[in-house]
């Protein structure tokens, strides 16, 4: 039996803001509850709500730019940098820049949507 496992077929999770959302493990793909790894393309102009989220999130940049305002503070990540959020902390995610950034984000526990308090 086999120590390891391939994953060929990302769960793509379904988005109505033109996010392209690719799961490779997780909940969603495997079940797995511990860990998320997610293959992510947020379009230019896109940005999500406020939220707090309770689960550690980090990002790496691939390519374009992805703006972060944590706790107040503006950050912008570039290709090739990377961050860790702290559970519990209030996060807004976007790309307010004219061209799409693609990143791979990491989350533990597993991204689930009772794990994220979204503002309105």
């Amino acid at each position: 039996m086999a120590k390891y496992t391939i994953q060929k077929n990302p769960f793509v999770v379904p988005t109505n803001d033109g996010k392209v959302i690719e799961e490779h493990f997780g909940l969603a793909s495997d079940g797995n509850s511990q860990i998320s790894i997610a293959h992510m393309i947020a379009p230019a102009g896109w940005s999500e709500p406020f939220q707090i989220p309770e689960f550690d999130e980090y990002t790496f940049i691939i390519k374009g730019k992805k703006q972060f305002i944590i706790e107040g503070e503006t950050i912008v990540l570039e290709a090739g940098q990377s961050i860790k959020i702290e559970k519990n902390t209030r996060v807004q995610y976007s790309n307010p820049f004219t061209e799409p950034c693609e990143y791979l984000a990491v989350c533990t526990p597993a991204f689930s949507m009772d794990l994220v308090n979204r503002e309105d």
